[in-house]
């Protein structure tokens, strides 16, 4: 008869400890915008807030309670099942000793089992699946325990933070719930590969959260690539500029490239009579325009654009002309390219077969890999494949010239969900002077040794 209350007693225990489990976990795994936003008109989310709000002590409330009532469950269960099953197994014959062997092992296998299932598994697992429900349902049992054993959690928590400290860490009494700009591109690609958000959304809020980390040149049209005006060419030349790029807007410079004077709108030389056009010099039509360095993260840089003509001119750290920045550019940093009616069809990106695609020189890496779904290496100083390859072949690219980079494929992920290994070889097929204007990327896939490097 005592065995069976004492069993009782061990069932108790295991819904003890199975709910101080529970709390843990719901605590550590609750949105806390949702408790916050559900406290306002639900009493026990309200307790679950307030318990957020002292993470360390009631998480130590969990433990120690987890605690007692294990080693009560080993002390008392094994015991107990054993004097139970020591009778029908003397029953089948065996000596007494050795029936009190079996008796003991297979009560402790009978505990532990039933302990780690019940009292610890499920409501872990059910806490992980359902932390608001879990935690409404269980947060009013586990403060109790807390405020009861304040004195010995005072004297546990004050040992614990002193050893701490002693580390050179500082104790927090609440789980950090802001998160980096980083930790939130994350959230956002791991949201979208197990299909929560779309991709395209998830690359929108990556580059949205990644802005404050890029920089003017990392958005701008470099120096090479701009159409630049004279202060004494026309309202003609304007126009013809127009016709020959498909641009709205051109910088003008005085005495050189470095000396940027403004931007002339196509508007502003459309509004002037047609017979006086070729005789109308661009000073006349120039508005002002802000410079900025290239240096500046793009949050900034979309302020300055923002508050006036939609383009700026990218300064050096030397005072010279880096190129420029348009709103359009900032804006394709998030949302991708975008085609308007003045754009020109460009062939930044054209694949040539599988795996196998025919590049601009001018292509970052990022935009490259964001678009062939590689993670390629960045250049330690260039900004663009074209650099990249100069840097590895530490010399000026000739047609022909191949590099091999190790990337990450993307489109092939490993058995853990996380871009495979691989190589790109990048072939330089047409140059602009010294710089490389096309190349090939051809992803290969690693020897299996190679891989296990």
């Amino acid at each position: 008869m005592v065995e069976w209350l004492l069993l009782a007693a061990v069932v108790v225990l295991i819904a003890a400890n199975a709910t101080f489990v529970a709390a843990e976990f719901a605590l550590v795994t609750v949105d806390r915008p949702t408790v916050s936003r559900l406290s306002e008109t639900d009493a026990k989310a309200a307790s679950l807030r307030e318990a957020l709000r002292t993470m360390s002590t009631q998480l130590s409330g969990a433990q120690l309670g987890i605690t007692i009532t294990s080693l009560v469950v080993g002390f008392i269960a094994e015991p107990s099942i054993a004097a139970l099953l020591e009778v029908p197994i003397e029953a089948v014959g065996l000596p007494e000793e050795t029936a009190s062997v079996i008796a003991f092992t297979a009560a402790f296998l009978i505990a532990t089992v039933v302990q780690m299932v019940f009292g610890e598994l499920v409501p872990k697992n059910w806490a992980i699946a359902e932390p608001l429900k879990v935690g409404r349902a269980v947060v009013g049992f586990q403060r109790a325990f807390t405020w009861v054993s304040r004195p010995l959690l005072w004297f546990l928590n004050g040992t614990a933070n002193r050893l701490v400290r002693a580390f050179g860490m500082e104790p927090q009494e609440e789980l950090a719930s802001a998160r980096s700009a980083q930790e939130l591109g994350s959230l956002a690609a791991r949201s979208a590969r197990q299909g929560l958000l779309g991709e395209d959304l998830a690359r929108r809020l990556e580059h949205s959260v990644a802005l404050g980390e890029r920089t003017a040149s990392d958005a701008m049209t470099p120096r090479p690539r701009v159409r630049f005006l004279e202060l004494d060419q026309t309202a003609a030349d304007v126009l013809d500029a127009v016709r020959a790029t498909g641009h709205a807007r051109f910088p003008v410079t005085g005495d050189s490239v470095d000396d940027v004077r403004g931007v002339v709108h196509f508007k502003d030389a459309v509004a002037v009579p047609a017979a006086e056009r070729a005789t109308t010099p661009v000073a006349g039509l120039i508005r002002p325009m802000r410079a900025v360095p290239s240096t500046m993260p793009l949050g900034p840089v979309l302020e300055v654009l923002r508050r006036g003509v939609q383009m700026a001119v990218v300064v050096d750290e030397y005072g010279g002309t880096d190129g420029i920045v348009t709103l359009e550019d900032v804006v394709e940093e998030i949302v991708g390219e975008i085609d308007d009616e003045q754009d020109r069809p460009t062939r930044a990106y054209r694949e040539l077969g599988e795996r196998r695609w025919s590049l601009s020189g001018l292509l970052r890496p990022d935009e490259a890999g964001e678009t062939l779904h590689l993670e390629l290496p960045e250049g330690r100083e260039s900004d663009t494949l074209g650099g990249l390859i100069t840097e590895e072949l530490e010399r000026f690219p000739r047609i022909g010239d191949q590099v091999v980079l190790a990337v990450r494929d993307e489109s092939r992920p490993d058995d853990d969900g996380l871009p495979s290994p691989a190589q790109a070889r990048l072939t330089v097929t047409r140059l602009d002077g010294w710089r490389v204007d096309r190349l090939t990327l051809a992803v290969e896939d690693l020897e299996e040794g190679e891989q296990n490097a």
